[in-house]
């Protein structure tokens, strides 16, 4: 990358200085050209003014020199029919001075004795102007020319210097721009390539303090991105260990009575077999924890949103473990601020919201201490279902991702309930229904709270 960075801009200024030199040789040319023809024209109406002394050959040939022309005459002027008057002087049509010789239009031009002619053959200018000769149907005019260089020759040597100089700081330049974006491309590439292949503890150094946004930015998100990967990992470690924990415990209880039963061993079968009962149900519900978990992920769940009354819904489901809090000695309390009427609509799947409010109960019975209260209120523009507890709290650091998936919370459970997947489901489902959840905590109190849509009326 470096290689090609380099290249592309030593191109780039190459293509450049080549532009700007023809485009400044091929714009000198013309000014010079123009600057050329209006010299020749002021020298030749000034040297037209001059005495007789002029057509002296030394005279002109010094004024050839001093003005470095490439030629410089006095020339006959003759009328068109000059030839059948006077056959015997063909001297008088003017011969090609300094490679230029005049055509029938300059010379019909400089025969009234007024007009200067001027103009280009080839690389030679010309500028020719009429001498007063009286009544002598032959005029004469006086013809200067000069060859214009292209300058080429004496600009292209310091051109070349310029354009090597101007090169050889852009291949420094380049190289070092190269150096500064394609070193920390490649670390960030080496930094993926690491990560794909596992290795999430792998950062990238974002740079010192002066260096490119676009950069440090790029380093930022892939350290962000390791840092994540990394902490799901320890999330995903956490969650095999909570599962294999949650499937071996009722396992050990299942085997054990069923072993006694078989032994004839069990001091009581009916007991022992309720208790194979329990433990299979605790075992069903984890599996339907975790096939629900990837019917979500896979969209399959069934879904039928409609415009229902929350409180009916929730009441119940929640009244349904009144049973389970008072064997656990906690007060479950049911509270309902309707609106007139004694109702709170909204949309809901009501099968999933009972699902949901089932979950967060559960999931506070689990850390509550003596206490659990279920309310439901209008909220604005929703109708919020919040479900309370007064255990220990949730940390503030854990509070931003307890309805993470695979989150294991680092507050100790009073008492074990449900298969530690609740809060999980609790968010994708919500989520699914157009609601949103927030959890709220402090020392002492804890409050989880679902917020479903009110349809617009």
């Amino acid at each position: 990358m470096r290689r090609r960075l380099t290249l592309t801009v030593v191109g780039l200024v190459a293509a450049a200085l080549l532009v700007a030199g023809l485009g400044t040789l091929v714009l000198g040319r013309a000014a010079a050209r123009g600057e050329t023809r209006r010299d020749l024209v002021d020298q030749a109406v000034a040297l037209a003014g001059l005495t007789d002394g002029l057509q002296r050959a030394p005279v002109l040939n010094a004024l050839r020199r001093s003005l470095r022309l490439e030629g410089a005459a006095i020339v006959p002027v003759a009328p068109p029919d000059f030839r059948l008057r006077r056959p015997g002087l063909p001297a008088l049509f003017p011969p090609p001075v300094g490679g230029v010789a005049l055509g029938e239009a300059d010379l019909a031009a400089l025969r009234d004795g007024t007009t200067v002619v001027s103009g280009w053959r080839g690389d030679v200018a010309y500028a020719a102007a009429p001498l007063a000769r009286g009544a002598d149907p032959v005029r004469f005019a006086v013809l200067l020319t000069r060859k214009q260089s292209s300058g080429l020759r004496t600009a292209l040597p310091w051109f070349l210097l310029s354009a090597g100089v101007a090169l050889a700081a852009a291949a420094a330049a380049a190289d070092r721009l190269a150096r500064r974006f394609a070193g920390p491309v490649t670390a960030a590439a080496e930094a993926a390539r690491r990560i794909a292949s596992g290795d999430l503890a792998v950062r990238v150094d974002p740079g010192a303090p002066g260096a490119e946004a676009e950069l440090a930015r790029l380093a930022t998100s892939i350290n962000a991105m390791a840092a994540e990967l990394e902490r799901a990992r320890g999330l995903q470690r956490q969650f095999l260990l909570s599962v294999s924990h949650e499937l071996r415990t009722p396992l050990t209880s299942v085997r054990g009575f069923a072993e006694a039963i078989a032994d004839g061993a069990a001091p009581d079968d009916r007991r022992a077999a309720e208790v194979i009962g329990a433990e299979a149900r605790r075992l069903e519900r984890l599996v339907g924890d975790l096939l629900d978990l990837a019917k979500l992920d896979a969209g399959a769940f069934s879904l039928h949103v409609d415009v229902i009354d929350v409180g009916p819904v929730v009441t119940d489901t929640a009244e349904g473990f009144r049973p389970a809090a008072d064997a656990a000695r906690l007060s479950l309390q049911v509270r309902t601020s309707g609106e007139s009427g004694g109702s709170l609509v909204a949309s809901a799947d009501p099968e999933r919201l009972a699902q949901v409010v089932a979950n967060l109960v559960e999931n506070a019975m689990k850390f509550a201490s003596s206490r659990i209260e279920v309310s439901m209120c209008r909220q604005g523009d929703r109708v919020a279902v919040a479900v309370a507890d007064d255990g220990p709290g949730v940390a503030a650091e854990d509070l931003p991702h307890v309805f993470d998936r695979l989150f294991q919370a680092a507050r100790p459970p009073a008492r074990q309930a449900g298969s530690g997947l609740g809060l999980t489901i609790v968010a994708e489902l919500a989520a699914a229904m157009g609601a949103r959840v927030e959890a709220e905590s402090r020392p002492g109190a804890t409050r989880m709270v679902v917020l479903l849509a009110v349809p617009a009326r």
